[in-house]
């Protein structure tokens, strides 16, 4: 879908489907709105009166123009009330309501710019939020039906009323595809199934991103983990047939300037290994590399906006699978950093391979570590589906990741990580085991990475139950999410 902005009167504008809003509550529209109203002889007016369209978040209602205006028919969002109004909400309503026109067999359509003018929502800020929900809210991972019957949206028109913000407006949705595109890419990674999704498939996606947007990549095979100690990631990937791959991206901007890691978990399948799952549901643990997808996208997104700061994207790509080289309970490895551990469950491997690269990411001059992962269920039963939680030794670093989320609209929430917590981990035969049961586990999970990290500001975002979806919803669709990749990206831009 190509996405134009345009100066001019919404309502003179010829498309298949105009798209105008209407916050709740609103009894006689006003704006753009207003004047589509006026031009179809109140019609928007009368559905509010009769109680048809409240303007509730996300609701959509159609009314065809009958030759009232250009447009062919008119698709009135509901914004939700004004005063819990976010940018999040206007991805939310883009996604919703080009679903809607998609839905109606819409080819060019029109919209508003929903947000402008509205007290704190600059022009560019409201229109880089319409872009995204647009691209994201259309997503469809389709490759592997024979009939795709599903027709698509050709051409999105953004229209804007006053001439002098079309630059602003013009910038915004640039910026929006920038960072929705690079989210549809995670999405198209982790909803690959796993035959198709290897390790060595997804280095090879990697480079791929590398190769389009100039940057600077590095893949580790198995005999150089071998030659470097990195034992822990060994561990786990030699249950499989499947070679494991170090992924090392770089954004190199200027020698003097910081250097972030950004650190992702690429589990490409998790079967438990030894400890064995149960089947119901594994199916979507393709899905535990999702933030080694997310760190993929993040740096594409960091390719293109340029910021003065050195990024390195590392993701430790393995499977973890059951066999007879397959690492076991009660098992004594040893990391990359020289720390033993005690092997309590094999489903704990996530943090294994996490702890090399957390070591390897020290060792390349990381002056800040952003790690991400699928790492614990308890994740899940914490906080749900909805938020991700945020760990680390490094305050002011939580506190940039939390407000960018609620700028990006992927939920964050910060857990303790009280020193306490590591009675739970000890062993008594080694420098640390790597389950400290049920019990806080989101919590333990992210104090066994601390044992990886010496004195570089570190946080670990868990995003366990935040990678699928299990319905539609704003920009949301069924399957994979993209969840990390925009909060990522934003937070090294913010640094």
């Amino acid at each position: 879908m190509e996405i134009k902005v345009t100066f001019g009167d919404i309502s003179q504008i010829e498309t298949d489907a105009l798209i105008v809003n209407l916050f709740e509550g609103v009894k006689h529209p006003g704006g753009a709105t207003g004047a589509v109203d006026s031009a179809l002889g109140g019609a928007i007016s009368a559905l509010v009166k009769e109680g048809e369209f409240k303007g509730e978040l996300n609701q959509t209602a159609v009314i065809h123009s009958l030759g009232k205006i250009p447009a062919k028919r008119v698709i009135i969002a509901g914004l939700g009330k004004s005063e819990e109004f976010t940018a999040d909400r206007i991805r939310q309503v883009s996604g919703a309501s080009l679903r809607q026109a998609r839905a109606l067999g819409a080819k060019r359509v029109s919209t508003i710019v929903h947000g402008a003018g509205i007290a704190g929502f600059a022009p560019e800020v409201a229109a880089q939020a319409l872009a995204e929900g647009a691209i994201l809210g259309l997503y469809t991972f389709d490759k592997y039906l024979k009939n795709k019957e599903q027709k698509e949206i050709e051409e999105l028109l953004v229209v804007e009323f006053d001439e002098k913000k079309i630059p602003e407006v013009e910038q915004g949705v640039e910026k929006g595809k920038i960072f929705a595109e690079a989210q549809d890419l995670v999405r198209n990674l982790v909803n690959e199934p796993s035959n198709r999704m290897t390790p060595r498939v997804l280095a090879e996606k990697a480079k791929e991103v590398a190769e389009r947007f100039s940057l600077g990549i590095e893949v580790l095979g198995e005999e150089e983990l071998r030659k470097m100690g990195a034992e822990a990631f060994l561990a786990v990937a030699r249950g499989s047939e499947e070679p494991c791959r170090l992924i090392v991206m770089r954004y190199e901007s200027d020698p003097q300037a910081a250097t972030v890691a950004l650190v992702g978990k690429g589990i490409t399948f998790d079967s438990g290994g030894v400890s064995l799952k149960p089947s119901k549901g594994m199916e979507e643990m393709k899905a535990d590399m999702a933030g080694g997808a997310a760190v993929i996208g993040a740096m594409q997104i960091i390719a293109q906006l340029k910021p003065k700061v050195n990024v390195f994207g590392i993701i430790p790509a393995s499977e973890n699978m059951p066999s007879g080289h397959a690492l076991k309970p009660g098992d004594v490895i040893r990391s990359l950093g020289g720390k033993s551990i005690e092997i309590i469950s094999t489903d704990a491997e996530g943090r294994l391979i996490l702890a090399d690269a957390l070591t390897y990411a020290q060792r390349l001059g990381a002056s800040k570590i952003i790690g991400i992962a699928t790492l614990t269920g308890g994740c899940i039963v914490a906080l749900g589906k909805l938020t991700a939680a945020v760990l680390g030794t490094d305050q002011e670093l939580v506190d940039l990741l939390i407000e960018v989320s609620q700028q990006t609209g992927e939920k964050m929430w910060q857990l303790p990580l009280f020193e306490e917590y590591f009675d739970q981990i000890k062993s008594e035969i080694a420098d640390v085991k790597n389950s400290g049961g049920r019990e806080a586990s989101t919590i333990t999970g992210a104090m066994f990475l601390k044992q990886f990290v010496d004195k570089t500001p570190w946080v670990h975002i868990d995003i366990a139950g935040k990678e699928l979806a299990d319905k539609e919803k704003g920009y949301l669709v069924k399957g994979a999410t993209g969840y990390g990749a925009r909060t990522l990206a934003a937070a090294v831009l913010k640094m």
